[in-house]
């Protein structure tokens, strides 16, 4: 399973339909959780998402609208008795914000705080890069390894099924026949999540070639010069993020309380964003990462 459950599309302020920040990415195994903004906790009751599901919380930052739910989300893990361990991944100039939320959560989980004050990879698979706000900000990409899809016609000509396909899988050749032989390239999928920023090099690096690219959308284009001011993206800025790194899917979020219906920044992002295609998020939306090209017969 993997997609993302989208737990509120506020900044700054909450409004009547928009909770603050929270998104959930559903990825195999792991449940990361990004950004959770004030009442995270109930909007995961309205999803239908358990707290067991989180494996990471990753912040982007330590303004309040991106972490003042993260005390009431590490207490409903502990009321619920989640027994593994959690990464807690957070620019290392937070520090002590993190920790004054932290301490104010109730003890019980295996919660393992993890700073990281440059651009790399701080999980297997999970890297950051520096974004351009008023205070020290990451993005996130989590990037699935390239590996090779089976071709069952092929197996089938060469005799293998069942077992021995993974066994050919696993160590490269089988009674002599290669695994190249049987299979296809396939890349690996991608997912980029960047939140407060002006225009930089790392969104782009962060944004380049992904599946799913999750970005903040706060002003209009007509509010360029307010994006400018408080180092935030336009729509139309998020659409060229998107068109810059041929990313498939761009999903819009961190919208202004000036604006009711977003619908028009998604146009604005959409007339930008050359081949992506451009979701304007909702509380509580779950989106799919796009379906991979099925190789040929």
């Amino acid at each position: 399973m993997r997609e993302l459950v989208v737990l509120g599309t506020a900044s700054q302020v909450p409004t009547r339909t928009r909770n603050h920040n929270g998104y959930l990415l559903r990825w195999d195994g792991e449940g990361l959780l990004f950004d959770p903004g004030e009442g995270t906790q109930r909007q995961m009751i309205h999803a239908g998402v358990s707290a067991n599901q989180i494996t990471r919380i990753c912040l982007t930052h330590v303004h309040g609208d991106h972490c003042y739910g993260l005390p009431g989300v590490l207490s409903r893990m502990a009321l619920d008795g989640v027994k593994h361990p959690v990464y807690l991944h957070y620019p290392a100039s937070g520090e002590e914000v993190v920790r004054a939320l932290v301490s104010v959560a109730s003890p019980g989980i295996d919660l393992r705080l993890q700073p990281h004050s440059e651009g790399g990879e701080i999980a297997p698979g999970l890297e950051v890069r520096p974004l351009r706000h008023r205070i020290e900000a990451y993005g996130y990409r989590l990037t699935e390894p390239d590996g090779r899809t089976m071709l069952p016609g092929r197996l089938a000509a060469a005799g293998i099924s069942g077992p021995d396909a993974g066994r050919l899988q696993r160590e490269g050749t089988l009674r002599g026949v290669r695994l190249e032989d049987v299979s296809t390239p396939r890349k690996g999928q991608g997912f980029a999540f960047i939140m407060d920023t002006a225009p930089c090099e790392g969104a782009e690096s962060l944004a380049d070639g992904v599946d799913l690219l999750v970005t903040e959308s706060t002003f209009s284009d007509e509010d360029a010069a307010l994006a400018a001011q408080y180092a935030h993206l336009t729509a139309g800025q998020a659409g060229e993020l998107a068109a810059s790194g041929s990313a498939g899917k761009l999903v819009l979020t961190h919208f202004s309380s000036r604006y009711g219906d977003v619908n028009f920044l998604a146009e604005q992002a959409r007339a930008r964003s050359g081949g992506a295609a451009v979701v304007p998020a909702n509380d509580l939306d779950r989106i799919g990462l796009p379906k991979r090209q099925r190789p040929p017969s």
